[in-house]
Protein backbone atom coordinates (compact mmCIF):
# COMPACT_ATOMS: atom_id res chain seq x y z
CA UNK A 1 0.00 0.00 0.00
CA UNK A 2 1.41 3.36 -0.96
CA UNK A 3 1.10 6.44 1.17
CA UNK A 4 -0.03 9.90 0.10
CA UNK A 5 2.07 11.61 -2.59
CA UNK A 6 5.07 13.58 -1.41
CA UNK A 7 4.73 17.38 -1.45
CA UNK A 8 6.19 18.76 -4.63
CA UNK A 9 7.24 22.37 -5.03
CA UNK A 10 9.68 24.84 -6.51
CA UNK A 11 11.80 27.17 -4.41
CA UNK A 12 13.20 30.24 -6.16
CA UNK A 13 16.06 32.13 -4.51
CA UNK A 14 16.84 35.47 -6.13
CA UNK A 15 19.11 38.47 -5.63
CA UNK A 16 17.60 41.74 -6.90
CA UNK A 17 19.66 44.90 -7.24
CA UNK A 18 19.74 48.45 -8.66
CA UNK A 19 16.65 49.37 -6.63
CA UNK A 20 15.93 52.84 -5.28
CA UNK A 21 16.84 52.83 -1.54
CA UNK A 22 13.61 54.65 -0.70
CA UNK A 23 11.61 51.82 -2.24
CA UNK A 24 13.56 49.28 -0.19
CA UNK A 25 12.84 51.18 3.05
CA UNK A 26 9.08 51.43 2.48
CA UNK A 27 7.53 48.60 4.49
CA UNK A 28 3.96 49.31 3.41
CA UNK A 29 4.92 49.57 -0.25
CA UNK A 30 6.91 46.34 -0.11
CA UNK A 31 3.94 44.51 1.40
CA UNK A 32 1.76 45.67 -1.45
CA UNK A 33 4.12 44.87 -4.34
CA UNK A 34 4.96 41.44 -2.91
CA UNK A 35 1.29 40.53 -2.49
CA UNK A 36 0.46 41.81 -5.98
CA UNK A 37 3.33 39.89 -7.64
CA UNK A 38 2.38 36.66 -5.88
CA UNK A 39 -1.29 37.02 -6.77
CA UNK A 40 -0.49 37.76 -10.43
CA UNK A 41 1.70 34.64 -10.51
CA UNK A 42 -1.22 32.47 -9.36
CA UNK A 43 -0.54 32.22 -5.62
CA UNK A 44 -3.15 32.69 -2.90
CA UNK A 45 -1.92 35.18 -0.29
CA UNK A 46 -3.23 34.51 3.24
CA UNK A 47 -1.20 36.94 5.35
CA UNK A 48 1.60 39.46 4.84
CA UNK A 49 3.69 40.81 7.71
CA UNK A 50 6.51 43.35 7.58
CA UNK A 51 9.13 44.57 10.01
CA UNK A 52 11.18 47.74 9.48
CA UNK A 53 14.61 48.01 11.07
CA UNK A 54 16.84 50.89 12.22
CA UNK A 55 18.61 52.64 10.66
CA UNK A 56 17.22 51.01 7.49
CA UNK A 57 16.08 47.73 5.97
CA UNK A 58 12.82 45.80 5.87
CA UNK A 59 11.81 42.14 6.05
CA UNK A 60 8.47 41.10 4.53
CA UNK A 61 7.03 37.59 4.82
CA UNK A 62 3.94 36.35 2.97
CA UNK A 63 2.10 33.20 4.03
CA UNK A 64 0.55 31.48 1.02
CA UNK A 65 -1.89 28.66 0.56
CA UNK A 66 0.89 27.19 -1.56
CA UNK A 67 3.70 27.87 1.01
CA UNK A 68 5.52 31.18 1.59
CA UNK A 69 7.55 34.09 0.19
CA UNK A 70 9.92 36.60 1.76
CA UNK A 71 11.82 39.77 0.90
CA UNK A 72 14.82 41.09 2.86
CA UNK A 73 16.13 44.52 1.84
CA UNK A 74 19.44 46.36 2.12
CA UNK A 75 18.64 49.93 1.02
CA UNK A 76 22.24 51.04 1.45
CA UNK A 77 23.23 48.58 -1.29
CA UNK A 78 20.12 48.90 -3.44
CA UNK A 79 19.52 45.17 -3.06
CA UNK A 80 16.80 42.76 -1.98
CA UNK A 81 17.12 39.03 -1.36
CA UNK A 82 13.95 37.16 -2.22
CA UNK A 83 12.67 33.63 -1.85
CA UNK A 84 9.39 32.22 -3.14
CA UNK A 85 8.40 28.64 -2.38
CA UNK A 86 5.20 27.20 -3.87
CA UNK A 87 3.80 23.69 -3.98
CA UNK A 88 1.60 22.32 -6.75
CA UNK A 89 1.00 23.72 -10.22
CA UNK A 90 -1.27 26.70 -9.49
CA UNK A 91 1.47 29.25 -8.83
CA UNK A 92 4.63 30.10 -10.79
CA UNK A 93 7.34 31.24 -8.36
CA UNK A 94 9.75 32.27 -11.13
CA UNK A 95 7.11 34.56 -12.58
CA UNK A 96 6.45 36.00 -9.11
CA UNK A 97 10.13 36.93 -8.78
CA UNK A 98 10.20 38.51 -12.25
CA UNK A 99 7.06 40.55 -11.52
CA UNK A 100 8.45 41.65 -8.16
CA UNK A 101 11.73 42.81 -9.74
CA UNK A 102 9.78 44.86 -12.29
CA UNK A 103 7.53 46.39 -9.64
CA UNK A 104 10.54 47.40 -7.55
CA UNK A 105 12.27 48.93 -10.58
CA UNK A 106 15.25 46.61 -10.21
CA UNK A 107 16.98 43.79 -12.05
CA UNK A 108 17.49 40.11 -11.26
CA UNK A 109 21.18 39.88 -10.47
CA UNK A 110 21.08 36.15 -9.78
CA UNK A 111 18.36 33.53 -9.51
CA UNK A 112 18.20 29.79 -9.03
CA UNK A 113 15.32 27.35 -8.75
CA UNK A 114 15.36 24.19 -6.68
CA UNK A 115 12.86 21.34 -6.78
CA UNK A 116 11.58 20.61 -3.26
CA UNK A 117 9.87 17.52 -1.93
CA UNK A 118 9.81 15.70 -5.25
CA UNK A 119 10.54 16.08 -8.93
CA UNK A 120 7.85 17.91 -10.90
CA UNK A 121 7.50 17.05 -14.60
CA UNK A 122 8.50 19.43 -17.37
CA UNK A 123 5.57 20.64 -19.45
CA UNK A 124 6.98 21.43 -22.88
CA UNK A 125 4.82 23.64 -25.11
CA UNK A 126 4.62 22.07 -28.57
CA UNK A 127 1.91 24.08 -30.34
CA UNK A 128 -1.15 26.10 -29.31
CA UNK A 129 -3.27 23.78 -27.21
CA UNK A 130 -0.65 21.00 -27.19
CA UNK A 131 1.83 20.24 -24.41
CA UNK A 132 4.27 17.37 -23.95
CA UNK A 133 4.94 16.24 -20.39
CA UNK A 134 8.42 14.94 -19.52
CA UNK A 135 8.74 12.80 -16.41
CA UNK A 136 11.92 13.93 -14.67
CA UNK A 137 13.81 11.17 -12.91
CA UNK A 138 16.42 13.38 -11.28
CA UNK A 139 17.12 17.10 -11.66
CA UNK A 140 20.83 17.70 -12.18
CA UNK A 141 21.03 21.48 -12.57
CA UNK A 142 18.64 24.44 -12.61
CA UNK A 143 19.64 28.00 -13.41
CA UNK A 144 18.02 31.20 -14.62
CA UNK A 145 20.49 33.09 -16.78
CA UNK A 146 19.93 36.61 -18.16
CA UNK A 147 18.58 34.96 -21.34
CA UNK A 148 16.72 31.77 -20.41
CA UNK A 149 15.77 29.21 -17.80
CA UNK A 150 17.93 26.08 -17.92
CA UNK A 151 17.11 22.63 -16.59
CA UNK A 152 19.40 19.64 -17.00
CA UNK A 153 17.72 16.49 -15.74
CA UNK A 154 17.48 12.76 -16.17
CA UNK A 155 14.58 11.58 -18.36
CA UNK A 156 13.68 8.41 -20.25
CA UNK A 157 15.99 9.77 -23.00
CA UNK A 158 18.97 10.05 -20.65
CA UNK A 159 20.39 13.32 -19.38
CA UNK A 160 18.34 16.01 -21.11
CA UNK A 161 18.76 19.76 -21.62
CA UNK A 162 15.68 22.01 -21.41
CA UNK A 163 15.69 25.75 -22.08
CA UNK A 164 12.54 27.65 -21.13
CA UNK A 165 10.86 24.23 -20.76
CA UNK A 166 11.68 23.25 -24.36
CA UNK A 167 13.79 20.13 -24.84
CA UNK A 168 16.99 21.10 -26.68
CA UNK A 169 18.92 17.83 -26.68
CA UNK A 170 18.95 14.47 -24.94
CA UNK A 171 21.67 11.93 -24.31
CA UNK A 172 20.12 9.11 -26.34
CA UNK A 173 19.25 11.14 -29.44
CA UNK A 174 21.54 14.18 -29.58
CA UNK A 175 24.05 12.64 -32.01
CA UNK A 176 21.31 11.92 -34.57
CA UNK A 177 20.22 15.56 -34.36
CA UNK A 178 23.71 17.04 -34.56
CA UNK A 179 24.84 14.78 -37.42
CA UNK A 180 21.86 15.84 -39.53
CA UNK A 181 22.66 19.46 -38.71
CA UNK A 182 26.36 19.41 -39.55
CA UNK A 183 27.36 16.45 -41.74
CA UNK A 184 25.37 17.38 -44.89
CA UNK A 185 26.72 20.94 -44.70
CA UNK A 186 30.28 19.61 -44.29
CA UNK A 187 29.78 17.38 -47.35
CA UNK A 188 28.34 20.19 -49.46
CA UNK A 189 31.00 22.80 -48.66
CA UNK A 190 34.03 23.05 -50.94
CA UNK A 191 36.27 23.05 -47.86
CA UNK A 192 35.80 22.39 -44.14
CA UNK A 193 38.92 24.14 -42.87
CA UNK A 194 37.23 26.99 -40.97
CA UNK A 195 33.84 26.66 -39.23
CA UNK A 196 31.68 29.16 -37.35
CA UNK A 197 29.08 27.86 -34.87
CA UNK A 198 26.44 30.25 -33.52
CA UNK A 199 24.46 28.91 -30.56
CA UNK A 200 24.61 25.14 -30.02
CA UNK A 201 25.69 25.54 -26.41
CA UNK A 202 26.41 21.83 -25.84
CA UNK A 203 29.56 21.96 -28.00
CA UNK A 204 28.76 18.83 -30.02
CA UNK A 205 28.91 20.68 -33.35
CA UNK A 206 32.38 22.00 -32.55
CA UNK A 207 33.56 18.44 -31.92
CA UNK A 208 31.90 17.15 -35.11
CA UNK A 209 33.56 19.93 -37.11
CA UNK A 210 37.00 18.85 -35.88
CA UNK A 211 36.20 15.20 -36.60
CA UNK A 212 35.18 16.17 -40.14
CA UNK A 213 38.51 17.88 -40.77
CA UNK A 214 38.14 21.48 -39.56
CA UNK A 215 41.34 23.14 -38.47
CA UNK A 216 39.68 26.06 -36.69
CA UNK A 217 36.26 26.50 -35.10
CA UNK A 218 34.88 29.77 -33.75
CA UNK A 219 31.98 29.02 -31.39
CA UNK A 220 29.92 32.12 -30.61
CA UNK A 221 27.23 32.00 -27.91
CA UNK A 222 25.61 34.86 -26.02
CA UNK A 223 24.87 32.82 -22.88
CA UNK A 224 28.10 31.92 -21.09
CA UNK A 225 26.22 30.39 -18.16
CA UNK A 226 24.39 27.98 -20.46
CA UNK A 227 27.57 26.83 -22.21
CA UNK A 228 29.33 26.27 -18.87
CA UNK A 229 26.35 24.43 -17.38
CA UNK A 230 26.30 22.09 -20.39
CA UNK A 231 30.03 21.38 -20.08
CA UNK A 232 29.66 20.63 -16.38
CA UNK A 233 26.51 18.52 -16.41
CA UNK A 234 25.93 16.96 -19.86
CA UNK A 235 27.67 13.68 -20.74
CA UNK A 236 28.10 14.84 -24.36
CA UNK A 237 29.71 17.82 -26.04
CA UNK A 238 32.34 19.85 -24.19
CA UNK A 239 33.60 18.68 -20.84
CA UNK A 240 34.96 21.23 -18.37
CA UNK A 241 38.57 20.75 -19.47
CA UNK A 242 37.77 21.11 -23.17
CA UNK A 243 35.65 24.20 -22.55
CA UNK A 244 38.36 25.83 -20.44
CA UNK A 245 40.85 25.34 -23.28
CA UNK A 246 38.35 26.70 -25.82
CA UNK A 247 37.63 29.75 -23.66
CA UNK A 248 41.38 30.38 -23.41
CA UNK A 249 41.70 29.91 -27.21
CA UNK A 250 44.18 27.14 -26.50
CA UNK A 251 43.60 24.78 -29.40
CA UNK A 252 41.53 24.63 -32.59
CA UNK A 253 38.21 25.58 -30.92
CA UNK A 254 37.78 29.18 -29.76
CA UNK A 255 34.70 29.97 -27.67
CA UNK A 256 33.51 33.59 -27.75
CA UNK A 257 30.72 34.85 -25.47
CA UNK A 258 29.32 37.37 -27.89
CA UNK A 259 26.27 38.28 -29.96
CA UNK A 260 26.17 36.16 -33.12
CA UNK A 261 24.34 38.93 -34.95
CA UNK A 262 27.23 41.32 -34.36
CA UNK A 263 29.86 38.66 -35.03
CA UNK A 264 28.84 38.10 -38.65
CA UNK A 265 28.11 41.74 -39.43
CA UNK A 266 30.73 43.59 -41.45
CA UNK A 267 34.29 42.50 -42.09
CA UNK A 268 35.99 39.50 -40.54
CA UNK A 269 37.30 36.02 -41.32
CA UNK A 270 35.62 33.97 -44.02
CA UNK A 271 34.17 30.58 -43.11
CA UNK A 272 33.65 27.40 -45.10
CA UNK A 273 30.67 26.35 -42.98
CA UNK A 274 28.50 28.57 -40.77
CA UNK A 275 26.19 26.70 -38.40
CA UNK A 276 23.24 28.45 -36.74
CA UNK A 277 21.74 26.19 -34.07
CA UNK A 278 19.07 27.92 -31.99
CA UNK A 279 15.70 27.20 -30.41
CA UNK A 280 12.70 27.89 -32.62
CA UNK A 281 11.81 31.41 -33.69
CA UNK A 282 9.37 33.15 -31.31
CA UNK A 283 7.05 35.28 -33.48
CA UNK A 284 4.66 35.66 -30.52
CA UNK A 285 7.50 37.26 -28.52
CA UNK A 286 8.62 40.22 -30.67
CA UNK A 287 11.34 41.27 -28.21
CA UNK A 288 12.92 37.83 -27.89
CA UNK A 289 16.59 38.13 -28.90
CA UNK A 290 16.41 34.79 -30.77
CA UNK A 291 14.24 36.30 -33.49
CA UNK A 292 17.04 38.57 -34.70
CA UNK A 293 19.03 35.50 -35.76
CA UNK A 294 16.22 34.25 -37.96
CA UNK A 295 15.88 37.43 -40.01
CA UNK A 296 16.79 37.98 -43.65
CA UNK A 297 19.49 40.54 -42.81
CA UNK A 298 21.25 38.10 -40.49
CA UNK A 299 21.21 35.40 -43.17
CA UNK A 300 22.61 37.86 -45.69
CA UNK A 301 25.42 38.77 -43.28
CA UNK A 302 26.19 35.06 -42.85
CA UNK A 303 26.25 34.64 -46.64
CA UNK A 304 28.67 37.52 -46.98
CA UNK A 305 31.05 35.90 -44.46
CA UNK A 306 31.34 32.66 -46.45
CA UNK A 307 34.51 31.63 -48.21
CA UNK A 308 34.11 30.60 -51.88
CA UNK A 309 32.07 27.40 -51.98
CA UNK A 310 30.91 27.94 -48.39
CA UNK A 311 27.62 26.81 -46.86
CA UNK A 312 25.29 28.24 -44.19
CA UNK A 313 23.14 25.73 -42.30
CA UNK A 314 20.43 26.67 -39.83
CA UNK A 315 18.00 24.87 -37.59
CA UNK A 316 14.70 25.57 -39.33
CA UNK A 317 11.98 24.10 -37.13
CA UNK A 318 9.65 21.17 -37.60
CA UNK A 319 7.78 20.09 -40.78
CA UNK A 320 4.67 18.85 -38.93
CA UNK A 321 1.58 20.65 -40.20
CA UNK A 322 0.73 21.85 -36.71
CA UNK A 323 4.22 23.22 -36.02
CA UNK A 324 5.80 24.37 -39.26
CA UNK A 325 5.65 28.17 -38.91
CA UNK A 326 9.43 28.45 -38.37
CA UNK A 327 10.15 26.16 -41.32
CA UNK A 328 7.88 28.02 -43.73
CA UNK A 329 9.34 31.39 -42.74
CA UNK A 330 12.93 30.10 -42.93
CA UNK A 331 12.32 28.49 -46.34
CA UNK A 332 11.14 31.82 -47.77
CA UNK A 333 14.06 33.78 -46.28
CA UNK A 334 16.69 31.30 -47.45
CA UNK A 335 15.37 31.55 -51.01
CA UNK A 336 15.58 35.34 -50.83
CA UNK A 337 19.23 35.21 -49.76
CA UNK A 338 20.83 32.15 -51.38
CA UNK A 339 21.07 30.95 -54.95
CA UNK A 340 20.68 27.31 -53.88
CA UNK A 341 18.73 25.98 -50.89
CA UNK A 342 18.87 22.38 -49.67
CA UNK A 343 16.43 20.81 -47.21
CA UNK A 344 17.60 18.19 -44.69
CA UNK A 345 15.18 16.35 -42.42
CA UNK A 346 16.46 14.70 -39.25
CA UNK A 347 15.22 11.41 -37.82
CA UNK A 348 15.34 13.04 -34.38
CA UNK A 349 11.85 14.42 -33.75
CA UNK A 350 11.65 15.30 -37.46
CA UNK A 351 13.71 18.45 -37.06
CA UNK A 352 14.45 20.28 -40.30
CA UNK A 353 17.60 22.09 -41.38
CA UNK A 354 18.18 24.38 -44.35
CA UNK A 355 21.49 24.73 -46.20
CA UNK A 356 22.20 27.84 -48.25
CA UNK A 357 24.99 28.45 -50.77
CA UNK A 358 25.65 30.14 -54.09
CA UNK A 359 24.09 28.37 -57.05
CA UNK A 360 26.22 25.47 -58.23
CA UNK A 361 26.24 21.80 -59.14
CA UNK A 362 23.69 19.22 -57.98
CA UNK A 363 23.81 19.49 -54.18
CA UNK A 364 22.67 15.97 -53.33
CA UNK A 365 25.07 14.34 -55.77
CA UNK A 366 27.90 16.49 -54.44
CA UNK A 367 27.15 15.37 -50.86
CA UNK A 368 26.91 11.70 -51.88
CA UNK A 369 30.19 11.89 -53.75
CA UNK A 370 31.96 13.51 -50.78
CA UNK A 371 30.66 11.08 -48.14
CA UNK A 372 33.22 8.25 -48.67
CA UNK A 373 36.11 10.68 -48.23
CA UNK A 374 34.80 12.32 -45.05
CA UNK A 375 37.27 11.72 -42.17
CA UNK A 376 34.32 11.21 -39.81
CA UNK A 377 32.10 8.13 -40.11
CA UNK A 378 28.53 9.22 -39.27
CA UNK A 379 26.30 6.81 -37.40
CA UNK A 380 23.03 8.15 -38.82
CA UNK A 381 23.90 9.74 -42.19
CA UNK A 382 24.57 7.46 -45.15
CA UNK A 383 24.00 7.50 -48.89
CA UNK A 384 20.30 6.64 -48.61
CA UNK A 385 19.82 9.32 -45.98
CA UNK A 386 21.22 11.88 -48.40
CA UNK A 387 18.86 10.64 -51.12
CA UNK A 388 15.69 10.52 -49.05
CA UNK A 389 15.99 13.12 -46.32
CA UNK A 390 16.81 15.97 -48.70
CA UNK A 391 13.31 15.98 -50.21
CA UNK A 392 11.36 18.87 -48.67
CA UNK A 393 7.64 18.55 -47.86
CA UNK A 394 5.48 19.06 -50.93
CA UNK A 395 3.91 22.26 -49.55
CA UNK A 396 7.39 23.82 -49.54
CA UNK A 397 8.31 22.52 -53.01
CA UNK A 398 5.13 23.99 -54.51
CA UNK A 399 5.36 27.43 -52.92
Amino acid sequence: MTGPPAPVGLHVLADLDRIDPAVLDDAAGLRTVLADALTAAGATVRQVVAEAFEPHGVTVVALLSESHASVHTWPEHGRALVDVFTCGDAADPERAVALLATALGGTVRESRTEARGGTPPVREPIAPGLTRVWDVERPVHRETTPYQRILIAGTAHGVTLFCDDERQSAESTQLVYHEALFVPAALLARSRARVLVIGSSEGVVSELALACGAGHVDHVDLDAAAVRACATHLPYGYDEKALAAAEAHDGPVHVHYADGLQWVRGEGPRYDVIVVDLPDERPDEPDNQLNRLYGRDFLADCRDRLAPGGVVVSQAGNPALWRDATLRAAWARFHEVFGDVVYVGSDEHEWSFLLGRAAGDDAVERMRAALPGLPYRPLSVDDEFLRSRTVPPRRLRTR
